[in-house]
């Protein structure tokens, strides 16, 4: 969906929503852990660039039972960046998580999308005893954390290897991600940027039926990165094909890569979204 008029009227209605909740947010108190590993103690003291890298912050209400929670990924091509609690996000009464995660060149593929994997697993197994519900959390994150976000969530295997089943995401919002190999991962092969490629680790790969919703926003095709659009259009095409019923694709019409300003009230929407069917479902 190319996002112009229609977009303007659904950021209206999200912006109500951020509205009500920035009200009802005046009252909550937040706080923020920082550098909270994520890895076990034996795999972080094996590793020095592990132990600096792995780890994580948590913004959370600290006096709201059963908040959702955000996990954000930053991009960076894989290969730059740190973590950041976007401030789009803040005072809206959910929990955020942002991430770190190991990089190339000191490390190559699949490490990272095993670091993006232990990372949400920690969320799973720790949310709860923050107050947030653990039913309730949200896997997202721009460009390369777009595509990890798409992995973990796509291909169960990730975090299986750590407990938990993807299917309990409750919904996969990635910007502008990746949906076939990764240029760093083909990078790594030697393979040209402009050759695409679609193995075990693109999205891509993993389309399937019982995936979580999947909410994809990515710029306008003129200005985006080379095919960013379009992959993300073939893995809705395909989703949709697999028997998914949950997946949309968000084009922001003028916007290019760097499209996480208008995309984040999407982001909030689609959260709220997700929380009102579960409510209405039980």
């Amino acid at each position: 969906m190319k996002i112009s008029i229609k977009y303007r009227l659904m950021l209206l209605s999200t912006l109500a929503f951020c509205v009500v909740l920035t009200t009802y947010s005046q009252e909550i108190q937040y706080e923020t852990k920082q550098n909270v590993p994520y890895y076990n103690a034996s795999i972080r003291q094996a590793d020095a660039y592990t132990t600096e890298r792995c780890v994580l912050d948590f913004y959370y209400p600290k006096n709201v039972k059963d908040f959702p929670t955000i996990i954000w990924f930053h991009g960076g091509g894989l290969t730059g960046g740190n973590k950041e609690i976007p401030v789009q996000l803040m005072e809206k009464g959910v929990g955020i998580v942002a991430v770190n995660y190991r990089l190339y060149p000191k490390v190559k593929a699949p490490l990272y999308i095993d670091d993006a994997a232990s990372a949400v697993s920690w969320v799973f197994k720790n949310v709860a005893d923050m107050g947030g519900d653990p039913s309730l959390i949200f896997v997202s994150g721009h460009s390369a954390g777009g595509y990890l976000a798409s992995m973990i969530g796509l291909d169960k295997s990730w975090l299986r290897k750590y407990g938990i089943e993807a299917d309990k995401i409750a919904g996969l919002i990635p910007f502008s991600g990746h949906t076939i190999t990764h240029f760093t991962v083909r990078e790594e092969r030697g393979i040209p940027g402009i050759q695409p490629v679609i193995d075990s680790l693109a999205p891509l790969f993993h389309v399937r039926p019982d995936a979580p919703p999947l909410l994809l926003i990515t710029g306008d095709r003129e200005l985006e990165l080379l095919g960013r659009y379009e992959e993300n259009a073939y893995l809705m095409r395909m989703m949709k094909i697999s028997g998914h019923k949950e997946t949309k694709l968000y084009e922001l019409d003028g916007y290019g890569h760097a499209m996480t300003e208008p995309a984040f009230p999407l982001l909030l929407n689609e959260v709220q979204r997700i929380i009102d069917a579960k409510t209405h479902n039980k």
